[in-house]
């Protein structure tokens, strides 16, 4: 039992690992392509930038999260 809870235990931390550098990734790309468009929809369209607040954060979910599932998958099929 002990061998297959450091086998999940490790494979945690390099999800974790993996989805923090792309959360990372992804707050940096939208801040530079999408950072003046924001503020200025924040500004004068709040309830717009509200609604886009949040589509922008499902789909950053969403498209994180089968990443790093298939990140994991090909990490798992060389390491087994």
């Amino acid at each position: 039992m002990k061998k297959e809870t450091a086998k999940t235990l490790r494979a945690f931390a390099i999800e974790l690992a993996i989805y923090a550098l792309l959360v990372v990734a992804y707050f940096f790309l939208v801040l530079h392509f999408l950072g003046g468009w924001l503020y200025q929809l924040e500004s004068q369209h709040r309830y717009i930038y509200a609604s886009v607040a949040i589509l922008l954060m499902i789909g950053q979910a969403v498209v994180l999260q089968n990443v790093t599932t298939l990140l994991l998958r090909f990490i798992r099929g060389r390491a087994g």
